[in-house]
């Protein structure tokens, strides 16, 4: 197989050819390397490519027999490999812990070949750190992927892996899908467990899964990933079939809200809301009722939120640095995370006090949006932003309270769901008109991928995006 050609298949694509014995998954593992060290010196979204990829243990069969795989250097973990978090405060450190996932993983036949950027400690937007610098955009260098899983959407956009490992607690997973050209999905809360050692993590705001370019990918990889543990705090109502049959089955006629509004300070982009209404005036023509909504919840909810977690994410960021025999300081923490930390170390309140306030903003926005089968948004009100700037968390100008105020203003339509706990998609429905994708967002009942699924299989038959190819792309010389 050529460089051409692997670059044009999509996971599930691949794994058939590995199956009927047309390639070998040490020949995708080699082709994935010679992708890496084409385009990774212009994006860099890889910050290591495992020196054993070749022999990396997979299942031989499964959904995804064969196929290279990254893993997002934060979240869950494989044993004995380095985890650093994007941050200096973590350089060198290795988990001890193989997270039930890349168990599955490994089940379904991924090879994972390496390990991809992330902001540090995955809490920008943006896609930049001190310990590994820039990871840029392959539609156009000079902007961001997206935070926080910027090296593993870098790497699917520009045709090293078709797949691989993201984590999503504000939009993390959705937001450099959308403004990677890709197809991201955050589960339900609980659809995908964080065990052994991270079971419903982060008040529950945080689950993990992939980043892909087809729905077919994003259905295989709720199969292989889906399910509970024994420890799993709660276990969420399963599927009726697999969601790769629900490929096949008919979506029926869907109740839509459509958010047509700014849900934040920060207005929507006039071609952003022309993709959106766009996408309305579709789902209307395959015969869905339309009809719009306005904000479910006020911006102020969300910012007390973020701010609240601090007090519990500083005093686990002191124990880890403890157990490491580190200190935090202006040496290991950029300027907005040693901020962040601060302010959680000197805030009082309790757990409670956060639960209460996550407990009223769910109970306002599920109760906002029970009437629809499905809501329509944009995914992020803006295309790519440009590198740097105040959402950076090397930026050392605003104040912990100040950056939490900008980051819920730009994260406005994403992460209310991951405190509502639906499950909620971006899919690259369009484009601007020098070329940037625009991610296009639906959201569905709790507990329901079978309907996203569905409805993302007709979006993407309706309107087919695998022809469109970012300027830096493995194979295109």
């Amino acid at each position: 197989m050529k460089l051409s050609e692997y670059v044009n298949y999509d996971a599930t694509g691949l794994a058939a050819l590995v199956t009927s014995k047309q390639v070998t998954p040490s020949e995708l593992v080699q082709l994935a390397r010679v992708a890496h060290d084409e385009v990774n010196p212009s994006i860099n979204a890889v910050i290591e490519f495992y020196e054993d990829a070749e022999t990396a243990a997979g299942a031989n069969g499964g959904l995804f027999h064969g196929v290279p795989f990254f893993r997002k250097d934060i979240g869950f973990t494989e044993a004995g490999r380095l985890q650093e978090k994007g941050s200096r405060l973590f350089k060198g450190h290795r988990s001890d812990t193989d997270s039930y996932f890349f168990r599955r993983a490994r089940e379904s036949g991924l090879r994972t070949i390496g390990r991809t950027t992330t902001p540090e400690l995955g809490m920008s937007l943006l896609s930049e750190s001190i310990l590994h610098g820039i990871t840029r955009n392959p539609w156009n260098l000079e902007r961001s992927t997206g935070g926080s899983s910027a090296g593993s959407a870098a790497a699917v956009a520009a045709g090293i892996t078709p797949i691989s490992h993201g984590s999503d607690g504000g939009g993390s997973i959705r937001i450099p899908a959308a403004w990677c050209g890709l197809v991201g999905l955050n589960p339900s809360r609980g659809r995908i467990s964080g065990g052994p050692n991270s079971q419903d993590a982060s008040f529950g705001l945080t689950r993990e899964f992939v980043l892909c370019r087809t729905v077919r990918d994003m259905a295989a990889a709720l199969d292989v990933f889906s399910g509970p543990y024994p420890g799993d705090p709660f276990i969420i109502v399963q599927p009726n079939r697999s969601y790769v049959e629900e490929l096949l089955q008919p979506t029926g006629t869907l109740r839509v809200g459509v958010a047509r509004t700014k849900w934040g300070a920060v207005d929507l982009e006039p071609e952003v809301l022309k993709a959106v209404e766009s996408t309305a005036t579709l789902l209307e023509e395959m015969g869905h009722t339309v009809t719009d909504i306005e904000p479910p919840y006020e911006s102020i909810e969300y910012t007390r939120v973020m701010l609240g977690r601090t007090r519990f994410s500083s005093k686990s960021l002191e124990e880890a640095a403890r157990d490491m025999g580190r200190v935090i300081t202006a040496d290991t923490l950029e300027p907005i995370n040693l901020k962040l930390y601060e302010y959680g170390r000197n805030s009082p309140g309790r757990a409670g006090d956060v639960e209460e306030v996550l407990r009223r903003m769910r109970f306002r926005v599920g109760e906002a949006i029970h009437s629809f089968d499905i809501l329509l948004t944009p995914t992020m009100p803006m295309m790519a932003l440009p590198h740097g700037g105040i959402n950076s968390t090397i930026n050392p100008t605003l104040s912990a309270e100040e950056f939490k105020a900008a980051d819920a203003a730009n994260i406005a339509y994403t992460g209310v769901f991951n405190v509502s706990g639906h499950p909620a998609v971006s899919l690259p429905l369009a484009q601007n008109a020098s070329g940037l994708p625009i991610g296009i967002q639906i959201v569905g009942r709790f507990g329901d991928e079978a309907t996203l699924v569905r409805v993302a299989r007709d979006l993407e038959d309706a309107t087919p995006w695998r022809h469109r190819r970012p300027k830096t792309r493995a194979g295109a010389k």
